[in-house]
């Protein structure tokens, strides 16, 4: 009866360690998203702020 438990009750912590991991998985997943998404309004800016230097610029060429 003593291993037939024992399995019982390392299976149950085997299915909580996996629980676990997922859930720090899940987290890390969340926080890749938003850096990556921060990133991307960022480089959406950087773009912007170029187009206009490029413009001003082109400005500042012509009226040489």
């Amino acid at each position: 009866m003593f291993w037939p438990m024992c399995a019982v009750v390392l299976g149950f912590l085997g299915l909580v360690v996996l629980g676990v991991l997922a859930a720090r998985v899940f987290v890390e997943a969340r926080r890749l998203g938003q850096q990556v998404a921060d990133s991307g309004r960022r480089i959406s800016r950087a773009a912007e702020d170029l187009e206009r230097a490029a413009v001003s610029a082109g400005r500042a060429v012509d009226a040489l």
